[in-house]
């Protein structure tokens, strides 16, 4: 079990010192065959449809909820973008996406610390998402977990903040080396933290040397073009037809 949220993330490489280990690896191994069953499901469904589905994670406080509002209200009225919203309690990031103008669900957790397939398939029958739009599955905070479950997603998208220091891809590297894109956020804190980029692109490409990395702030504009670009041309790539939901 996890030590931090009691769920049966577990990586084999912690089951091995347990003394019930095969045990634990065997539930972990058929939690996550089940997971991913349904997130194939989840997929194929989306792919139909011609939406492309994104899963947005990052330790908590990295920007997520902000770089999705001005997203949403800049890139939105040329590509739709709706928002699956991960958080363990309250509908804050919710309400604050549908005040910038897109359609949100909101899955409340409890104790979890991630999200996973079961749940998105039941909130993209909630969402009903457009043919032809993004949808973005926004993760519970947690470098850990999240990066566990397949949710169904196009793409995985990281972010890191310049407060959180430049070390994370090697100290979280599973996290980075699943990505597609990392985004390091908070670029107009740069003069106030220490962050520095070269030693955080070093550790990325150490981790995963193919993975693409981007810059911005959320909070200014600075950079966002780049990440609308990103997001246009996967969006364009995989559109097609309508099909009957999830499930």
């Amino acid at each position: 079990m996890c030590a931090t949220c009691g769920c049966d993330a577990v990586t084999l490489t912690q089951a091995h010192d347990h003394p019930d280990h095969g045990r634990t690896v065997e539930l972990q191994q058929k939690v996550l065959a089940h997971n991913d069953q349904v997130a194939t499901r989840n997929r194929d469904w989306l792919a139909r449809r011609g939406v492309f589905a994104v899963n947005l994670m990052s330790a908590p406080g990295s920007g997520k909820t902000t770089l999705l509002e001005r997203t949403v209200r800049e890139l939105g009225p040329e590509l739709p973008v709706q928002v699956i919203e991960g958080d363990q309690d309250t509908v804050l990031d919710a309400e604050r996406l549908r005040l910038a103008g897109c359609r949100a669900v909101q899955i409340n957790t409890g104790a979890g610390c991630h999200l996973d397939a079961e749940m998105v398939a039941r909130a993209l029958v909630e969402l009903d998402p457009l043919p032809g739009s993004v949808v973005v599955i926004e993760n519970v905070g947690n470098l850990v977990c999240p990066a566990l479950f397949d949710l169904g997603e196009a793409a995985r998208v990281v972010l890191a903040s310049v407060t959180e220091g430049a070390d994370k891809p090697i100290k979280y590297p599973h996290m980075f080396r699943h990505a597609d894109l990392v985004v390091v956020t908070k670029h107009d804190l740069l003069p106030y933290v220490d962050f520095e980029y070269h030693r955080f692109s070093r550790a990325l490409k150490q981790v995963s040397p193919g993975t693409q990395m981007l810059e911005l702030s959320a909070f200014t504009g600075e950079g966002m073009a780049g990440f609308y670009d990103w997001v246009t041309r996967h969006a364009a790539a995989g559109r097609r037809p309508l099909l009957p939901g999830p499930g």
